[in-house]
């Protein structure tokens, strides 16, 4: 049996807010926006290529805005995602390589898989890591 994970709540205070962040500036393509029976905004997003899809909440989850940590992308290429977020207006750290020594900046000539990173927040501090994964094994 497959246990698929397909939905993260994020908690927000501006539904509105939130989803022109996703969905304008990191890139998330928007599945549905939607208020059922009179109730909450609903926001579905999802990013490329992924098979789980954040849910924005506010009014509907029991967790404070921003109070989420620990999300977590994963690309091929690390500089390129650095790049698209900055070409977009999203504040960036500059990429990371994490090791047993914790983490330092990244150096040219670096092999970045599975170590490389970059951070972000979104406008109400949720934190997501952007890691580099070229090959499994």
């Amino acid at each position: 049996m497959n246990w698929t994970l397909e939905v993260v709540v994020v908690p927000v205070s501006d539904i509105d807010r939130a989803k022109d962040f996703y969905e304008k500036k990191v890139g998330f393509t928007v599945d549905h926006d939607t208020r059922i029976d009179g109730g909450p905004q609903i926001v579905q997003l999802t990013p490329p290529g992924s098979g789980c899809s954040i849910v924005l909440g506010k009014g509907f989850v029991d967790m404070e805005p921003g109070s989420l940590r620990g999300l977590q992308l994963v690309v091929s290429d690390i500089h390129a995602a650095r790049a698209h977020l900055v070409e977009r207006g999203v504040e960036v750290g500059e990429v990371q390589v994490m090791g047993k020594a914790g983490a330092r900046p990244s150096r040219e000539g670096d092999d970045l898989n599975n170590v490389g990173f970059v951070f972000f927040t979104d406008p109400d501090g949720n934190g997501w890591a952007v890691q580099q994964i070229t090959s499994r094994g």
